[in-house]
C-alpha cells in the first residue's frame, strides 16, 4: 500500500498524484497541514466527514485522509495539492458514479471548504470557519458556540433545517433563494431547541456581518453553508432529525406525549415545533416529570414476606421465550443471598395489549384488509387478555379502551377510513406515554401492522428507545409492505414467487428499525412477505406471551433496606427478567 506525505515549500506549490494502485474498502493516509491552514474538499460522488482535533505532537500538527468505497478505487482519483498554508484535496472518480467517501482529521482552528453534490457533509469540532457547498447532502455541523457567526442558504427549495438553539428567522431573497444569518453566543442566548419551515417568509435586503471583538475573534467559529434542497443541521445528530421539518400545530398525539412528562421525548417535541410548544405547554400546569417508568424498574418494588412470588420471563438470544422450565432451572437471590425455590409454574396472568394500526394513505385502498387482519388478532388472543385499539395516519384515535369484550372490538372496527400521512414513530410514543402508562407494572404488550414507513411525526425514531426501555412494553412489529397486501386482495389464494417477493421487500431503513424496536423491548420482528405469515405470527405472538413463570421462594430477608432480587435462568444463552414481585398468598 502506498503512502503519500506532501511537504510545504515557502512559495512553492507542490501537487502529487498517486500512481494507480488499486484498492477495496479504506485506506489511510497521512496528510501535512499547515497550523492555522486552509482545506479545501471537493467530493462530487460521495460523502466528507471532517473532525479537529486538539494538536497532541510536539513536531507540528497531525492529519489524516481515509479513503473509502463501496467499491474499488485507485488512488490516482484522488488528488492532494496545496500551497501557502492552503491543501486542496480532489477526487476524481473515473465512473461517475463510483461512489467515494473521505473522511479527514484536521487540527482545530483550521478553515475548511468542502463541495459535494448528493454527499452528505459533517463537520465536528473547533474549526475557524465551515464553506460549505452541496445540491441535495445533508450538512451537518457540531461546532463551540462561544462566538458563533452563521448564514444558511437555499438556492432551490424552502428551507429545512434543525438547531439545537434558537436561530435567526429566514428571510427570502431574491430569485427564490432563502436565507438565515446571524451571530449566537452560547453564554448570553437562552437555548432552546428549533427547526422549522415557517409558514411566513418575509423579505430582506441583506445584512451587514456580525462584529466580533478582538478577544474573541480566536475563539470565532464561521460558518457558510448553501445547498440547494438539502437539509442544513447544527448541532443536531442526523440521527435525532425528524420525518417533517416544518412548524405546525402539534397533534393530539403530541399533546400527549407533552403532558405525560417523558422529558426526553418531551425535548423532541420542543425541537420539532417550539413554537407550538409553547403555546400549548402555557395551558398546562407546572409539568412534573416522575414518575420515570427507569426508576420504577430500577426500584424493583420487593415486598418483605416470608414467601414471595415473582414473574420471570426467560428469552433466548433471539429474545423468544423459552418454555418447559422447571425449578431445576432457576436461581434465586436477595441482595446476594440464595433462596429456596417452593415451585415453579406456568403463568396464568393476563396481558394488556394494544393493537397499533396504519391506516395512512400508504393503505388507503387496503382498508377491508387491515380490518380483517386486525379481527383476527382479536379472535387468537386469550379471553383473559384485555385488548385496546389504536389507530395512526397523521394523528393518532383510540378506536377501543382496554377490554376483553371481542364483539366490542371487533365492531369498533368498523368505524374508520384510511387516507393522510405516517406519524408512526408519534403514536408508538402515544401509546407508551398514555396508554401504557397508567398500567406500568402489569404485562403489556404492542402489537403493530404498519409497512414501517415515517413521514409525518414529530419525534425522530432514536428519541423512541429510552422510553420504550423504561416502559417494560414488549413490541412485536409486523411489518407488511403494501404493494404485498395488493396483491393478496387481487388474488388471495397465489402463493408470491421469490422475483415478485424481491420487489415488495421493506426499505433496509424500515426493517433496521423494526428489529431494533423489537430488540429493545424484548419482543420479536417480523418482516411479512406472505400473507399467511401474519396469522402465523400472531399465533406465535400469543405463545410467547403465555411463555412465563411463576417463581414462588422462601424469604428470609428482615425489613432493614431494599432488597436487591435477581432471578438466574441456568439453561446456557437464557435470561430471566423478572416482570413483578408480590407476597405469595
Amino acid at each position: 500500500m502506498q503512502f503519500f506525505r506532501r511537504i510545504f515549500l515557502p512559495g512553492i506549490a507542490t501537487i502529487l498524484v498517486l500512481s494507480a494502485v488499486a484498492f477495496a474498502g479504506d485506506a489511510v493516509r497521512d496528510l501535512n497541514v499547515a497550523a492555522n491552514g486552509t482545506v479545501e474538499i471537493i467530493n462530487p460522488a460521495g460523502r466528507v466527514l471532517a473532525q479537529a482535533q486538539a494538536v497532541t505532537t510536539a513536531v507540528g500538527p497531525a492529519a489524516k485522509l481515509t479513503i473509502s468505497s463501496p467499491g474499488t478505487f485507485s488512488d490516482n482519483e484522488i488528488t492532494v495539492s496545496g500551497s501557502g498554508g492552503n491543501t486542496v484535496i480532489e477526487v476524481k472518480p473515473h465512473d461517475r458514479k463510483q461512489r467515494i467517501d473521505l473522511a479527514v482529521t484536521l487540527p482545530e482552528r483550521t478553515s475548511l471548504r468542502i463541495t459535494t453534490e448528493a454527499g452528505g457533509i459533517e463537520a465536528m469540532g473547533n474549526f475557524a470557519s465551515v464553506w460549505a457547498k452541496t445540491d441535495t447532502g445533508t450538512v451537518a455541523v457540531d461546532v463551540p458556540t462561544d462566538a458563533l457567526q452563521y448564514r444558511f442558504q437555499w438556492t432551490e427549495s424552502r428551507p429545512r433545517y434543525l438547531a439545537d438553539f434558537d436561530i435567526e428567522k429566514v428571510k427570502e431573497k431574491a430569485g427564490g433563494k432563502f436565507e438565515i444569518k446571524g451571530s449566537y453566543s452560547g453564554q448570553k442566548a437562552e437555548t432552546r431547541p428549533v427547526g422549522r419551515v415557517p409558514q411566513d417568509q418575509e423579505a430582506s435586503s441583506d445584512e451587514p456581518k456580525a462584529q466580533v471583538s478582538k478577544s474573541t475573534a480566536s475563539r470565532t467559529v464561521a460558518l457558510d453553508l448553501t445547498t440547494a434542497r438539502g437539509i442544513i443541521l447544527l448541532n443536531v445528530s442526523p440521527n435525532e432529525v425528524m420525518s417533517d421539518l416544518r412548524e405546525r400545530p402539534l397533534t393530539n398525539a403530541a399533546k400527549a406525549i407533552v403532558r405525560s412528562g417523558d422529558s426526553l421525548l418531551m425535548e423532541a417535541i420542543r425541537r420539532a415545533s417550539p413554537k407550538y410548544f409553547g403555546d400549548y405547554a402555557r395551558t398546562l400546569p407546572p409539568v412534573t416529570t416522575e414518575p420515570r417508568f427507569a426508576q420504577a424498574k430500577e426500584r424493583l418494588d420487593v415486598p418483605v414476606a416470608a414467601v414471595k412470588t415473582a414473574t420471570v420471563r426467560v428469552t433466548d438470544l433471539k429474545n423468544r421465550a423459552i418454555e418447559g422450565l422447571t425449578a431445576g432451572d432457576f436461581d434465586v437471590t436477595e441482595n446476594g443471598q440464595p433462596r429456596e425455590i417452593l415451585s415453579v409454574q406456568r403463568s396464568t396472568a393476563p396481558f394488556n395489549l394494544v393493537l397499533l394500526l396504519d391506516v395512512s394513505g400508504s393503505v388507503d385502498s387496503y382498508v377491508n384488509f387491515i380490518r380483517r387482519a386486525a379481527r383476527n388478532f382479536v379472535e387468537t388472543v386469550d379471553p383473559r387478555d384485555r385488548v385496546s385499539i389504536v389507530i395512526f395516519n397523521d394523528d393518532v384515535k383510540v378506536l377501543s379502551t382496554f377490554t376483553t369484550d371481542k364483539v366490542s372490538l371487533s365492531k369498533s372496527l368498523d368505524t374508520f377510513d384510511a387516507g393522510g400521512g405516517t406519524a408512526y414513530y408519534d403514536a408508538l410514543a402515544y401509546v407508551i406515554s398514555d396508554t401504557l402508562r397508567p398500567l406500568k407494572g402489569e404485562r403489556s404488550a404492542i402489537v403493530v401492522l404498519t409497512d414501517g414507513d415515517d413521514n409525518r411525526s414529530f419525534l425522530p425514531f432514536d428519541s423512541l428507545e429510552g422510553s420504550i426501555q423504561e416502559s417494560g412494553a414488549l413490541i412485536y412489529p409486523l411489518y407488511v409492505p403494501s404493494a404485498l397486501i395488493a396483491a393478496s386482495l387481487q388474488n388471495p389464494n397465489a402463493d408470491i414467487d421469490p422475483v415478485r417477493r424481491k420487489y415488495m421487500s421493506l426499505s433496509a431503513k424500515a426493517e433496521g428499525e423494526g428489529d431494533k424496536l423489537a430488540k429493545i423491548s424484548g419482543g420479536v420482528y417480523f418482516p411479512i412477505s406472505e400473507i399467511s405469515q401474519i396469522q402465523k405470527a400472531y399465533e406465535d405472538i400469543i405463545q410467547q406471551l403465555r411463555t412465563a413463570y411463576t417463581v414462588t421462594y422462601r424469604s428470609d430477608a428482615a425489613d432493614n433496606g431494599p432488597l436487591r432480587l435477581k432471578v438466574r435462568s441456568k439453561r446456557d444463552n437464557t435470561f430471566a427478567t423478572i416482570t413483578s414481585v408480590s407476597a405469595a398468598r
